[in-house]
């Protein structure tokens, strides 16, 4: 129930100054124990699924979307309490990727609420005729929160799973089943925007330059990461 400002500073960083604040404690020797990381990574990984879970089932679009964030924040924790160089790795490509992907999908299911006075997303049916731009911003963003290659998504998830998967193979399928869920709800969310045009869909003014420079802003980064790599990836090691 936050307002946009709030959502959008939420997502993009105050979650990672939680995540930023795990990585200090876990350089710290004292808190490196398998008994810990096994308690809090099953944590982690069963509250990631339960929320991928709930997206399922939702209908309220900034619900789903706040929903799927705590799922990815789930996996940036599993992946932390590795306490390995591959896990920090993953995690903090994670925050980055995350802090930019979700921050645009609030923007965007705000702009919606805007035009609809409605966070419905049935309310959103066949957008994608009227408003093509906006629907190639949802393609774009969502596509990206799949961690769709060659995005960084792709890149963070890759090496968390690597670094889940050394610490232990059970971990597979847990990850394996969360990145199904993940895709099977978030193209539910854009494949819904088909459909036949309700009356209050026809009366939806198209983004304005303001909308469409803050989603350049936030997908801007992410493009340039994906074709310099090496350049995070050097700050992180």
């Amino acid at each position: 129930e936050a307002t946009i400002a709030g959502s959008m500073t939420l997502a993009a960083l105050m979650l990672k100054m939680g995540g930023y604040g795990m990585i200090r404690l876990s350089l710290i020797p004292f808190f490196y124990s398998p008994n810990l990381s096994l308690i809090l990574i099953s944590t982690a990984l069963w509250g990631a699924i339960m929320t991928s879970f709930i997206c399922l089932r939702q209908t309220d679009l900034k619900a789903l979307i706040a929903y799927s964030s705590v799922s990815h924040m789930g996996l940036m924790t599993a992946s932390i309490m590795t306490f390995s160089s591959w896990g920090l790795s993953g995690a903090l490509m994670m925050m980055i990727a995350h802090g930019l992907s979700s921050s645009a999908l609030f923007f965007l299911a705000n702009s919606n609420y805007e035009k609809t006075n409605t966070r419905t997303i049935i309310i959103f049916r066949h957008t994608q005729v009227i408003l093509p731009l906006t629907s190639f911003w949802w393609l774009l963003i969502i596509l990206t929160n799949i961690a769709m290659p060659p995005s960084i998504n792709f890149i963070s998830e890759i090496t968390i799973m690597s670094s889940l998967f050394i610490w232990s193979p059970l971990t597979f399928p847990f990850l394996a089943l969360i990145m199904i869920i993940t895709t099977t709800y978030s193209m539910s969310m854009f494949m819904l925007t088909h459909g036949k045009l309700s009356k209050m869909t026809k009366l939806i003014s198209p983004f304005s330059t303001r909308e469409h420079l803050t989603l350049f802003l936030h997908l801007f980064p992410m493009i340039a990461i994906m074709l310099n790599p090496t350049s995070i990836i050097n700050i992180i090691c």
